[in-house]
């Protein structure tokens, strides 16, 4: 008993001392209970034996099991997991085997083979090789005719974005009915296009006096979004009908239509000189081909953070692209290298307009260049003024 109330297993003196006091009761004429008493309490004490030889079992077992999964599991050691890597770092790929003795290590990119080894030792991956964005990086060993195969998920990334500053150097009055869309300035005219099902329009707007000169309503069933100007023509995207339009500059007369492909939305448009720029509110930049407008091909935007999405109005100046981000909460223009899709500058605009500005639906959108000056002209939906700056880098 006192082996029990202690949680002790009993062994084989504890089980003869309970017989032979069973056995002395019996001869001082004690009643026969007690033997039968002592022959049960010893039944129990082998049962708790044999719980606790069984859970000794189980819980060796358990331990046998686990080292052996965590031994047979193949791992990355380097980089880390859904870690940014600088375009350009040489960065070292290491690996966890669980046996050293391996036959061969195939690494590969998004299943491009880059390396093979017979050893463990680390291998480099060069990041320069691959444009931005997240890639797959696989380690697949073969060893004693088995193989295992581990993964590693990184997003190639541009350096940090330069910072601008704006100075403004003119201000002009706006429409503030205007749910301003595209903006381009094409020889000294002003060209507008506004959003709203119902009360989308394209517009020659007089930038001294804010005065509309001409204006064409588009369908009452379409949402009117970015805009611009090649040659005698206007081009004009719709947010969710899936086509643009093509319009005479002069008479704002509708020409023809054409569809979109790959983006589903039409955001923002802009020309190079040698084919249109899209955007759909992602972080791709699409290229429509000057004559047909199909889309043939399109890039992807980051920064040194990853993606940059939101990618609204379109301008093209000097090579780059500059584009408006639809956050409601800032008013920020990025320039992109449409060649890499890296974000190379960041112009930060908030606090050029807080004046009678609306509570909501007052997003900065529209940027029109001035060559002839090197100034933008910049506004936003239902703003009072469009502003003229001029940007120079911190």
């Amino acid at each position: 008993m006192d082996a029990l109330k202690k949680n002790k297993v009993p062994d084989r003196t504890s089980v003869t001392l309970i017989w032979r006091r069973a056995m002395l009761a019996s001869e001082d004429g004690k009643e026969l209970w007690v033997l039968k008493w002592s022959i049960l309490e010893i039944k129990h004490m082998y049962r708790r034996l044999n719980l606790v030889a069984g859970m000794l079992a189980i819980l060796s077992a358990g331990m046998v099991i686990g080292c052996k999964t965590q031994q047979g599991k193949l791992e990355f050691v380097s980089p880390g997991n859904e870690s940014r890597i600088l375009k350009g770092e040489k960065v070292e790929v290491r690996l966890k085997f669980p046996n050293p003795l391996v036959d061969s290590v195939v690494y590969s990119v998004d299943g491009d083979v880059f390396e093979r080894k017979t050893d463990t030792t680390a291998v480099v991956f060069d990041s320069d090789t691959h444009g931005y964005g997240n890639i797959r990086l696989s380690a697949k060993v073969y060893a004693q005719g088995k193989e295992d195969i581990a993964y590693r998920e990184v997003t190639v990334v541009p350096p940090a974005a330069r910072t601008y500053a704006f100075e403004v150097i003119g201000t002009f009055p706006h429409d503030q009915g205007a749910f301003t869309q595209g903006l381009y300035w094409d020889q000294g005219n002003l060209f507008e296009t506004t959003g709203q099902m119902g009360e989308s329009t394209l517009r020659k707007v007089d930038l001294s006096t804010g005065k509309v000169l001409q204006k064409a309503d588009m369908a009452s069933d379409e949402f009117g979004e970015g805009m611009t100007v090649v040659g005698d023509k206007m081009y004009v995207l719709t947010w969710q009908n899936n086509k643009g339009h093509v319009y005479d500059k002069n008479s704002f007369r509708l020409l023809k239509s054409f569809e979109y492909q790959n983006s589903k939305e039409g955001w923002g448009l802009t020309h190079d000189g040698k084919r249109f720029i899209k955007s759909d509110g992602s972080n791709k930049l699409y290229f429509l081909d000057p004559a047909t407008l199909a889309e043939t091909g399109s890039i992807s935007v980051f920064d040194e953070n990853g993606p940059v999405d939101s990618l609204n109005e379109l301008e093209y100046i000097e090579g780059k692209v500059y584009a408006n981000l639809y956050y409601g909460d800032r008013d920020e223009v990025v320039i992109i290298d449409p060649l890499s899709g890296a974000v190379e500058g960041r112009i930060n605009f908030v606090g050029l307009y807080s004046e009678n500005r609306a509570p909501y639906d007052n997003e900065m959108n529209g940027i029109a260049y001035k060559a002839d000056s090197g100034t933008l002209l910049v506004t936003g939906k239902h703003w009072t003024k469009i502003f003229e700056v001029r940007i120079n880098e911190r």
